[in-house]
């Protein structure tokens, strides 16, 4: 699993101009999911996600988590973070979890989270067209692939 998080004042999600889902302070995360990918993986990501500490304390140093700071989690699948770009121009998705291995996998994820955060996340829809918008509270980015365990 590869998964791009960013620490955000606000981030909605809009499917066919309709607003389907949004947030304040939090942490939204494009979470690509391919099909090696394993319940372990879903454990371990989430577990590191939620104890990341992004956010500032009292004296401005990055030492708390979304946990501590009582922010919200909008996840949004992206296949798109599996393209490979080795070979020409157009990015091949061949290492992107087809469907009906990802789905179940995304759907594990959501329930991790919010069982790791202690409460119900937001989220896209898989598959949909969606309109992720979001103000990046820093900008505070964080890479993590789950095969590297950085």
């Amino acid at each position: 699993m590869k998964a791009v998080i960013q620490r955000v004042s606000e981030s909605s999600v809009t499917i066919e101009g309709k607003i389907k889902n949004s947030i304040g302070l939090g942490l939204l995360i494009l979470l690509g999911i391919e099909e090696a990918d394993t319940e372990e993986d879903i454990v371990w990501l989430s577990s590191k996600i939620i104890n990341l500490r992004i956010f500032n304390d009292e004296n401005g140093v990055m030492n708390i988590s979304v946990k501590d700071v009582g922010g919200d989690i909008i996840l949004v699948s992206q296949f798109t973070l599996h393209a490979s770009t080795k070979r020409g121009n157009r990015p091949s998705y061949i290492k992107a979890a087809k469907p009906e291995i990802a789905i179940p996998l995304y759907e594990k994820m959501i329930a991790q989270l919010e069982t790791d955060l202690g409460k119900l996340i937001q989220t896209g829809e898989f598959g949909a067209d969606m309109k992720v918008r979001l103000i990046n509270d820093g900008p505070v980015t964080i890479i993590i692939d789950t095969k590297y365990r950085e």
